[in-house]
């Protein structure tokens, strides 16, 4: 089986962390984010994947290479320009096979993907999209459906009284490569949601509805909730397996003095000193130091970075190689880019984003 994932866009949500690096090799739990798609697929016999890319196209190659060492193989199509969902698909039309799974390259997730392969088949259909039950519809556009699965009709920002389903396009969708034939030529800008879907309402598009877990991760709560999700096993993947044979920490190669409270994934080098805590619901990148008393919850600390003596960190994501002072304290959805140096003493709450490279002196914001 083929698959076509979307990966070309700039990843403007979860700046500054994507300021330096593409959005899909992204640490999550140690690895790019992109593997987790990776490893769902593979698991459902996909064997060969096409990645749409766009945005610093080349420094997702360098990571991916050619896919051997995931056991699948993958492919690059780099488009001229932004080209949205539909442009994307159809640019890369020349490689996709008759039938192909499509899609969307911020969804973290494992349901049944073979189901609704069964599902397409059975129905005939000529597109398939994966739909998820959410708990507060009035956020999302929804998706009708007849009993037969057969969508009926797509609501964009619904009114409270139109809302009488909970189902989202959940950007995972098995498609006829006959659908090409309804859409401009390559290099034209569509979307596939809002141009091409629309036109096959009643011509051949069903719904599936997902059992299982299904995540956006494209913003740094929702990326903190996936780390979260992956280190307590509510997501079925590789780590989140060798973190239910370690009693959920995993800590290979790290030297630790201090204390690490589960769950916890700690990477190669890392290093945690006397008096220190890490934990619960901490990943440490490859090369971490924490130093003397630090408390680090709730958070992501990415490769290289150190961690000063006596700081609190909460609810919180470290770009790689950032230097925190002493005595810092961080908390509440603060983001910090690859490279800055915050000095002994800054305090920063309430979702504060600190670019690359930028350095702050000793005490220079407390809020």
């Amino acid at each position: 089986m083929q698959a076509l994932i979307l990966v070309g866009g700039e990843g403007t949500r979860l700046r500054p962390l994507t300021s330096t690096m593409p959005k899909p090799v992204v640490p999550l739990a140690n690895q790019p984010f992109i593997t987790f798609m990776l490893e769902w697929l593979r698991r459902h016999g996909v064997d060969d994947v096409i990645l749409s890319c766009g945005f610093l196209a080349d420094a997702v190659r360098r990571v991916l290479g050619d896919g051997e060492q995931l056991g699948i193989r993958l492919r690059y199509v780099e488009e001229p320009k932004p080209l949205g969902t539909g442009g994307a698909l159809r640019y890369a039309g020349e490689l996709l096979d008759e039938r192909f799974l499509m899609l969307n390259g911020d969804v973290l997730a494992d349901f049944d993907l073979t189901a609704e392969i069964a599902q397409h088949e059975r129905t005939g259909a000529r597109a398939t999209i994966a739909l998820y039950p959410v708990d507060d519809p009035s956020m999302y556009g929804l998706v009708r459906c007849r009993e037969d699965a057969s969508v009926t009709e797509f609501l964009e920002k619904p009114s409270p009284e139109e809302i009488d389903t909970n189902l989202i396009n959940a950007g995972a969708y098995v498609l006829e490569r006959s659908v090409l034939n309804e859409m401009p030529p390559p290099g034209a800008s569509i979307s596939i949601e809002r141009e091409l879907f629309p036109k096959l309402v009643d011509h051949g598009l069903y719904g599936f509805v997902a059992d299982g877990y299904w995540l956006d991760i494209g913003t740094p709560a929702r990326y903190l909730q996936g780390t979260f999700d992956i280190l307590e096993g509510n997501i079925d993947t590789d780590v989140s397996r060798r973190l239910e044979d370690g009693r959920r920490v995993v800590a290979d190669g790290a030297s630790i003095e201090g204390r690490v409270v589960a769950p916890a994934l700690l990477g190669e080098g890392s290093i945690v000193a006397g008096g220190a805590i890490v934990g619960g619901r901490v990943a440490l990148g490859p090369g971490v130091t924490v130093g003397e008393g630090a408390h680090i919850e709730s958070s992501v600390v990415l490769e290289g970075s150190a961690i000063g003596a006596h700081a609190r960190i909460s609810g919180s994501i470290i770009g790689p190689r950032v230097e925190v002072g002493e005595h810092c304290h961080l908390e509440d959805g603060v983001v910090l880019g690859e490279g800055v140096a915050l000095g002994a003493g800054n305090v920063l709450r309430a979702g504060a984003r600190i670019f690359p490279g930028v350095r702050l002196p000793d005490s220079a914001i407390r809020f």
